[in-house]
């Protein structure tokens, strides 16, 4: 390709997606930051709080394989337009709620909405990635995720506290469809189609992305994607990978507040920094990916930067469980989601992988695996400390499951496409 001086196209629709993904948890780490004053406008208790945290879980979970299918037949640029859309009213939705069964149908159709997310930008990327950047871009896209979700517990917390939770919801649903106009207009599913696109820019991606040598069609069915033992292993993986992640983007501001008598904000300032390591691990594990693929390691690609990220996990949340104060106890839980989100990158990559074509479709069925273990760790954590009367099985829980997704992992083969 052409070395002239200039940005390209495709990382603006990496910018665009990266954009997605801070929306995306933003909106989702909202009602973390809502759960006091939800629960008293509602009189809740924390288990029925438990329940609103998992059923989003729940209906993001059912819907990731359909949409990752029509994200695949219909093309990312539709399908991501819609379900933002979709999304974000119910996210201003939120805010008009009146009691208990009306915020879980609202906060399920949510999950419903939210589906689509990752399963779409993947098969995005497979369109407009070349190979060799796959694992830095994929990072790029979590990592907006994370600092979304750290922006959002200060600011979510003044938000509220200025406007109260109500109109924060609607504010944010504003912006949600705001983004899908944008997209709609701005993004095309193919480089091919796209109309500021340079000559050279798309003959280089056409050249360096992934061939699919595959004879199937637009449609793949579900026997096919559940008799893949290499996507078994990833679901597998990915269930206990969330079991930790979920857990900072739910639990982890209320833990850190009642178990430190922090105000919210303060308490939003700490639980902020995790999200922010958080970041630091997409882009580090996406970086070492792609640069032992380029010495010519496409398996080591996934495997080690994922392996390296689930030991740190269990280190982390081993250690938060012997801290006296907030800082340590934020310091270890740090660590542990550093680590978690390094197998973000590889996690996906590796749907692209085996998926290709069918990647949506691949990606959401191993996310749907994945957001069924964020479903468990929402109802996890307040039911095991009603029951135990401490927090300690629970991160000693996650611990044993990140060392599990080791094994998993170590017989991966992102060399072996399911078609």
């Amino acid at each position: 390709m052409n070395k002239k001086s200039y940005f390209p196209k495709r990382y603006f629709m990496v910018f665009g997606t990266f954009l997605l993904a801070l929306l995306l948890y933003v909106d989702r780490v909202c009602i973390s930051v809502a759960k006091d004053p939800i629960a008293d406008a509602l009189s809740l208790s924390d288990k029925q709080m438990g329940w609103v945290l998992a059923i989003f879980s729940l209906g993001y979970a059912l819907c990731q394989t359909p949409s990752g299918m029509l994200a695949d037949h219909f093309g990312p640029r539709r399908i991501l337009a819609g379900i933002v859309t979709a999304w974000s009213i119910f996210t201003a939705l939120t805010g008009a709620v009146w009691n208990f069964v009306s915020l879980l149908i609202v906060r399920f159709l949510f999950g419903v909405g939210e589906a689509g997310a990752f399963p779409g930008i993947t098969r995005a990327i497979y369109s407009w990635i070349p190979l060799r950047e796959r694992g830095i871009v994929t990072g790029v896209n979590f990592s907006g995720s994370r600092l979304g979700a750290a922006f959002a517990l200060p600011a979510v917390a003044w938000l509220i506290n200025d406007f109260g939770w109500r109109n924060t919801f609607v504010i944010l649903g504003i912006v949600g469809i705001l983004w899908a106009v944008a997209w709609y207009f701005l993004f095309r599913d193919n480089p091919e189609d796209h109309f500021g696109i340079s000559k050279a820019e798309k003959e280089y991606i056409i050249s360096t992305r992934q061939k699919d040598d595959s004879r199937s069609g637009s449609k793949i069915a579900l026997s096919t994607l559940l008799g893949s033992k290499n996507l078994w292993l990833a679901m597998g993986q990915y269930f206990c990978s969330n079991f930790t992640n979920f857990f900072a983007l739910t639990w982890l501001f209320p833990h850190i507040k009642s178990e430190y008598n922090l105000e919210a904000v303060e308490a939003g300032f700490y639980t902020a920094v995790p999200l922010v390591f958080g970041a630091f691990g997409n882009w580090f594990s996406g970086a070492l990916s792609d640069q032992i693929f380029r010495r010519g390691n496409w398996d080591h690609s996934r495997k080690l930067p994922a392996s390296i990220g689930f030991v740190l996990a269990a280190i982390g949340l081993i250690g938060s469980i012997y801290m006296d104060t907030a800082l340590g106890a934020v310091i270890f839980l740090s660590l542990a989601i550093f680590g978690a989100d390094m197998t973000l990158p590889p996690s996906w990559s590796f749907c692209a992988d085996i998926g290709k074509r069918h990647s949506g479709a691949v990606s959401g069925t191993m996310n749907m695996a994945g957001n069924l273990g964020a479903f468990i760790t929402a109802l996890t954590f307040p039911y095991l400390q009603a029951w135990t009367g401490s927090t300690t099985p629970f991160f000693i829980v996650g611990a044993i499951l990140n060392v599990l997704a080791i094994v998993f992992w170590l017989n991966m083969k992102p060399q072996k496409p399911i078609i």
